[in-house]
């Protein structure tokens, strides 16, 4: 959704923004464009790969990128590095990338085999894929694929997990898939039965929910008065949290009253962005939040 990201950061020649979840530079480059050689740009991304391919698309375009390995929530602390107060506005596009799913050794992806491992920050502490489903008890891991999949099978599936890993421990993604398959009930639907299992799965191994929270809970502490805040969700968890939280927050202005979605158009030609959702919000000041407390 790069024109509707354009739009609601109201980007400003020269100022200063956060992109949290720099990826491949597709937007850290966008935003680099238009806040021009004056601006400033700080791209955060927990995957080192990530940032790597981000590096060569700022190059590739003659954009220059202030890239840092680090989570969206510890960019107070990136901040404070760089002496910078405040910023103009800060974005985050959640989820997974495309370049990400397409890394047969991160595990990621359903549809090849590969190491069971879809951390973000491969040099981090987080536990792996594998030693969830190989560790982690069957009550754990049924609520993992309920609470973060929304699978209904979940009680199901984690008794399958725990009752082959009895046999043989899992290690690679194309053996967890075909286990997962096959414990599924009824017919097979149009999406694919480990859809919701990866997805829950690779939350937990990121602590995504987590991540999120502690980043609503500073985020106005890092956006200037009148700046913007950006959030990209993928999937129903992340906009809940984001829209209930806006909603509730006096120190911002919701300015997406309905969710945007992305266009027709895009979505023609990028499948992957018809489940995407933004919402923004205008940074109030002091004297907004002092009246906005006492309706």
């Amino acid at each position: 959704m790069p024109e509707e990201v354009l739009h609601w950061l109201d980007l400003k020649v020269g100022g200063t923004y956060v992109d949290g979840t720099a990826g491949a530079g597709g937007h850290s480059c966008l935003i680099a464009h238009k806040v021009g050689p004056q601006g400033r740009v700080i791209g955060l991304d927990r995957d080192a790969a990530m940032l790597e391919l981000a590096r060569r698309t700022a190059a590739d375009q003659g954009m220059t990128l202030d890239l840092h390995r680090s989570s969206y929530a510890d960019a107070g602390t990136v901040l404070e590095r760089l002496g910078i107060d405040a910023v103009d506005g800060f974005l985050v596009d959640l989820g997974l990338s495309s370049d990400q799913l397409a890394w047969t050794d991160r595990g990621f992806s359903f549809q090849s085999d590969g190491p069971l491992d879809m951390r973000f920050d491969v040099s981090g502490d987080r536990p792996t894929a594998a030693e969830i489903v190989n560790e982690w008890t069957e009550t754990e891991l049924a609520d993992i694929f309920w609470k973060y999949g929304e699978e209904r099978h979940s009680r199901r599936l984690a008794r399958a997990i725990v009752e082959r890993r009895r046999t043989a421990p899992f290690d690679k993604t194309g053996d967890f898939a075909q286990v997962i398959r096959r414990a599924m009930p009824g017919p097979r639907g149009r999406i694919d039965p480990c859809t919701r299992v990866f997805q829950g799965l690779r939350i937990a191994v990121n602590d995504e929910l987590g991540e999120l929270e502690r980043l609503l809970e500073r985020v106005h502490e890092w956006v200037r008065p009148g700046g913007r805040f950006v959030v990209i969700s993928f999937h129903s968890l992340e906009d809940r949290m984001v829209k209930h939280f806006l909603r509730d927050s006096i120190a911002w202005e919701v300015l997406t009253r309905k969710v945007v979605t992305a266009t027709e158009a895009e979505q023609e030609g990028n499948p992957r962005s018809r489940s995407a959702k933004l919402r923004a919000a205008r940074r109030r000041s002091e004297a907004e939040e002092i009246r906005e407390r006492n309706l």
